[in-house]
């Protein structure tokens, strides 16, 4: 991955202008002002365009172009803040279990997230997790419930796995399993690849969008847009029946620009 990360534009994009040291409180805060400013979206890959996980692509993507991203780009950019700041930090790779029914085999690794190791413990750091997008650093122990302002966590040990749940209204709800086995940036610029154009994932044919503050979650997917308190509770749902009221929300509720005109997306999530 190429270098030349600009903290000072990074910091800028998602408003931040506190003191940056390597310690928790800065953690937290910028992990918040991170998934605020900087919406999950799946554009590029809902129009075929191909994700480009170099470092100077993402930020001038993210950063310059305000546009949002996936897992790839959301936690790479992320990593790179961090570690510009001082933190410690390994690239992890998950595998999603959202989707996928009880019991079921499990699949590739398609999610990129992070391993912040502070002095009193190491914390699951995660800004791209599109459905369920955490607002917060986790501490990796294992069997407690870690509530945040907009849900409720928890990782479980299962077949020498770290299981990664968030608590919804009927339940908890499996998001993904994973090791801390250190990846490589082959790992993941195969997984992004196969994420990103493989017709039987959901990136290829759904528009996902979701931004989280900090007391809602705004989530669209294809034409719905569904508006939430913590732990997934729904406050209000709408359809939206034209691309203007696309071209409103993108740049009202989520400030994205599409890189195309907003007919072709509209058109994208009509069918």
């Amino acid at each position: 991955m190429s270098t030349g990360f600009r903290l000072d534009s990074y910091l800028k994009r998602i408003g931040f202008s506190g003191v940056t040291s390597p310690d928790f409180s800065t953690l937290c805060a910028l992990h918040a002002a991170h998934v605020n400013a900087i919406p999950f979206e799946s554009l590029d890959p809902l129009l075929r365009r191909p994700i480009n996980l170099d470092l100077v692509a993402i930020q001038e993507k993210l950063v310059d172009f305000s546009r949002g991203g996936y897992c790839y780009e959301q936690n790479a950019l992320f990593r790179a803040a961090l570690e510009a700041i001082g933190f410690s930090v390994t690239g992890l790779g998950g595998r999603v279990r959202w989707m996928s029914p009880p019991g079921s085999p499990l699949g590739p690794k398609l999610h990129m997230m992070l391993k912040v190791d502070l002095p009193n413990a190491p914390y699951l750091v995660d800004v791209g997790f599109g459905v369920c997008v955490n607002d917060a650093p986790l501490k990796l122990e294992p069997e407690i419930e870690q509530r945040t302002a907009m849900g409720t966590y928890k990782l479980t040990k299962v077949d020498g796995l770290m299981l990664l749940s968030a608590k919804q209204p009927k339940g908890w709800r499996d998001m993904y399993v994973f090791d801390l086995e250190p990846q490589l940036q082959s790992d993941y610029d195969l997984g992004s690849w196969f994420a990103s154009t493989n017709p039987i994932l959901p990136f290829t044919s759904t528009l996902i969008i979701e931004r989280v503050t900090s007391d809602r979650r705004y989530k669209l997917m294809n034409r719905t847009l569904t508006i939430e308190a913590r732990d997934g509770k729904v406050i209000n749902q709408s359809t939206i029946e034209n691309q203007t009221e696309l071209q409103k929300i993108l740049e009202d509720t989520f400030a994205v620009k599409p890189p195309v005109p907003i007919e072709e997306v509209f058109a994208r999530i009509s069918n």
